[in-house]
């Protein structure tokens, strides 16, 4: 199969293309490279510089190399700037993925599968969150993403378009080659900033609350590991490709959570030594559970996550940064 990989020059992106290329997958990737890296392609596949704000260009790649499918990663993902940049969201990643929807239809029909989040859901008391739990994000971030998700299942319904969503939680990791990772501009994520923090990036670690009704006081989170995920892309667009599930919306996760301290703890023991730490209040909208219900995918697509180990997962982490202290900046 012949794959159009948008956005696939980044963190999550480079880590599918890998995969689909172990699967036997011939791939393109189509990215503006704003915050993804040429570095993180094999070299031997082929990188259309392109933004899905110009809908023309993008016609362009669907004509000039015939996909089979798309797989769609690529948005703007802070949380906190979408709040206070909130038209480049909605121009970046629903007028993006409108241009791209509506190029496909104009050209190739081909299935597509979308890039989104468990921010859809917004603060929730199910646990875990099924896909069919209320959607109420708090972000513009996510509104975006749930925007979008809605979108494409209009265009499914007017023009036939097989898709499926894959919502993510808490992704992490890195390869276990160690030779790709996370590299944003802006780091958000906790075990990215508890490496950071070991490196000496950062002076300390802050545990945002410690009185919630959880095991250890501190929030918990479903963490999946990137090489996980991927897998995951691959199975949903080869069931897509198939003609199965073709109007399918998965979450992904391990369908159970590790706490910020668990999490800082197994930092320390990869590290070797402790984090500097600090206690502060609780962050408005933070819930004390966000653990996803993954049963449906494990069921349709037979997603069986391999980085389930705390540790293991912090330790591709660490090997990444610990090599890379720039990302891929000299």
């Amino acid at each position: 199969m012949k794959l159009l990989v948008v956005g696939g020059a980044g963190y999550i992106g480079s880590h599918t293309v890998r995969q689909l290329r172990a699967a036997g997958h011939e791939v393109v990737v189509l990215d503006n490279l704003s915050s993804g890296h040429a570095e993180a392609l094999p070299g031997d596949v082929t990188l259309v510089r392109a933004d899905l704000l110009d809908p023309e260009a993008v016609k362009a790649a669907l004509n000039a190399h015939q996909p089979d499918a798309v797989i769609h990663f690529a948005a703007l993902i802070e949380v906190g700037e979408s709040m206070r940049a909130p038209g480049r969201y909605y121009r970046n990643n629903v007028v993006g993925s409108l241009n791209l929807l509506q190029a496909i239809v104009e050209t190739r029909k081909v299935p597509l599968v979308f890039s989104s989040t468990a921010a859809v859901y917004g603060t929730t008391d199910a646990v875990p969150i099924p896909e069919d739990a209320a959607m109420q994000p708090e972000s513009v971030y996510g509104d975006t993403k749930l925007m979008t998700e809605r979108m494409i299942h209009a265009f499914h319904v007017a023009h036939g378009l097989p898709y499926t969503v894959l919502r993510y939680f808490n992704v992490c990791g890195a390869s276990p080659a160690g030779d790709i990772g996370e590299a944003h501009p802006s780091q958000t994520h906790l075990i990215e900033l508890a490496c950071m923090t070991a490196l000496g990036q950062r002076e300390k670690m802050m545990i945002f609350g410690d009185d919630y009704p959880t095991p250890d006081g501190t929030c918990i989170r479903d963490y999946v590991h990137v090489q996980d995920l991927a897998d995951a892309h691959v199975l949903a667009v080869e069931a897509l490709h198939a003609g199965q599930h073709v109007a399918a919306t998965y979450n992904v996760g391990l369908g159970h959570g590790f706490s910020v301290r668990e999490v800082l703890d197994a930092v320390d023991r990869v590290v070797g030594t402790p984090l500097n730490r600090e206690l502060a209040p609780r962050r408005a909208g933070d819930p004390p559970r966000l653990v996803a219900d993954a049963s449906r995918i494990v069921a349709d697509l037979g997603f069986s996550p391999r980085f389930t180990d705390l540790g293991e997962i912090v330790q591709t982490a660490w090997n990444w940064h610990k090599g890379h202290p720039h990302g891929f900046k000299k």
